[in-house]
């Protein structure tokens, strides 16, 4: 059974989010295997849709909208609109987004939903704004100055420098520094305004049915997380989340344009992860969704998914095989731009939470059950590492070679993952990624 959206934008709200007022410790997790997540997610996910992974309280979500509304009777049409929203935005700020990031020796501790590499510098985000960020390979930590305290769920790095986190309540960070210091570049509010504002641009007929659904993603209130940020280069990216939240950039984040119409989902599903470049982009999201662009993101059009379950993650290597994987344990493979996938025998049960294309091509992955999945073949196949008896959420190789884990006790760093690069290596792995593929498996229920 599909999840149903009544309205583009609009999260319908269980009975407890009535009474829910504080967000949960873990409102930043994005691991379902937390009891709280599960339950915050399960009113609203239909089976085999999955977890929405970012939630450890979908309620004390949904009871942060309500702000923005325009007069009760007021029209949202044209630039009326956008000015209404705008002008009662200011008076309904989540707290989470006026307050910094509180500096503490616990921010250690702290439940880590994302890790990446900034040249030789390791960083991490996690709850309540928490970044932390490591010159040492991981074995000490430093935490940054950040100037909101909602809870952050991925990170991007472009080179040593530049860098992008995306998070709860609409937020997008971004540093220059190499994650030491963040600015903030775009909110929920803000977020919801854009796409107002776009709305009452559409020509014809349309234009009230669209400006309608802007106006309840603004009088929703930032209530909605972005999932995953990609960035090609130092300019054009996309900052992707739930309910088909997608925000185009080509100025490094000084502007923002609203993308969702770019991208064939009418369900309105959940976006989970993007990979890839130049002409050719990825989106992966729940209930099987895959989504490919060959015009450099002007268009996202629909792939025939061998599965029906949610995909939390999506790996594009180098060497051009894809890598989707999710919930369950499963993982599929393609060599041909995801025109034919073939099922991969992870032998875990656990969602698969992140992943990651080391220095040598090896791949990674790692799950809500602590499992550390390693494949040498780009993708094909995998073979289990030492984990961590943790919930695990993300993945980087620190300038070491060791890999060091993010998850909800923090951060924790493992031995080293593979030797360092070398020309057989190289040569075994093209060889590899060269070899026929398996016949792709038919489209299947979750399993």
């Amino acid at each position: 059974m599909n999840r149903r959206i009544p309205r583009p934008g609009r999260i319908p709200a269980p009975a407890a989010a009535q009474t829910a007022h504080t967000p949960s410790p873990l409102a930043g997790n994005r691991l379902g295997t937390v009891a709280a997540a599960k339950a915050g997610a399960a009113s609203t996910a239909g089976p085999g849709a999955g977890p929405l992974k970012t939630s450890a309280s979908l309620a004390a979500a949904v009871a942060l909208a309500a702000c923005c509304m325009l007069a009760p009777g007021a029209r949202a049409s044209g630039a009326e609109a956008v000015a209404g929203a705008a002008s009662t935005a200011g008076a309904a700020v989540p707290a989470a987004l006026r307050q910094p990031a509180l500096i503490t020796p616990k921010a250690l501790q702290a439940a880590m939903l994302a890790v990446a590499s900034a040249g030789k510098r390791l960083v991490a985000a996690g709850e309540r704004g928490t970044i932390l960020y490591s010159d040492d390979a991981g074995a000490s930590w430093r935490q940054a100055s950040v100037p909101v305290s909602v809870s952050l769920t991925a990170l991007r790095f472009v080179d040593a420098k530049l860098g992008w986190a995306v998070g709860h309540q609409g937020v997008v960070l971004h540093s220059a520094d190499g994650g030491a210091t963040w600015a903030r570049q775009l909110d929920g509010i803000q977020a919801a305004a854009l796409v107002l504002r776009a709305a009452s641009e559409v020509a014809g007929p349309e234009q009230a049915r669209a400006v309608a659904d802007a106006q309840h993603l603004v009088d929703d209130g930032p209530d909605k997380p972005f999932l995953d940020v990609h960035f090609e280069d130092a300019r054009k990216g996309y900052v992707l989340g739930a309910y088909n939240l997608l925000f185009k950039t080509v100025d490094g984040g000084t502007t923002w344009q609203p993308w969702q119409s770019h991208a064939a989902n009418p369900k309105g599903l959940h976006l989970y992860g993007m990979g890839g470049g130049g002409r050719a982009l990825y989106l992966a999201g729940e209930q099987g969704l895959l989504l490919r662009s060959t015009d450099q993101g002007a268009s996202f059009t629909a792939l025939a998914s061998p599965y029906k379950g949610s995909y939390f993650g999506l790996l594009a290597a180098r060497s051009g095989a894809l890598l989707a994987y999710g919930l369950r344990g499963n993982a599929y493979w393609s060599g041909d731009q995801g025109a034919n996938w073939t099922k991969v025998d992870t032998a875990v049960q656990a969602s698969l939470a992140g992943g990651a294309e080391l220095e040598d091509g090896t791949l990674v992955l790692v799950s809500q059950g602590g499992d550390v999945l390693l494949s040498r073949d780009q993708g094909r196949s995998f073979s289990a590492q030492t984990g961590a008896a943790l919930p695990l959420a993300a993945v980087a190789q620190a300038s070491d070679g060791a890999l060091v884990v993010a998850g909800l006790r923090g951060l924790r760093k493992l031995a080293a993952a593979a030797p360092p690069a070398s020309a057989a290596a190289t040569a075994t792995l093209a060889a590899a990624a060269a070899r026929p593929a398996p016949a792709p498996v038919a489209a299947s229920r979750p399993r």
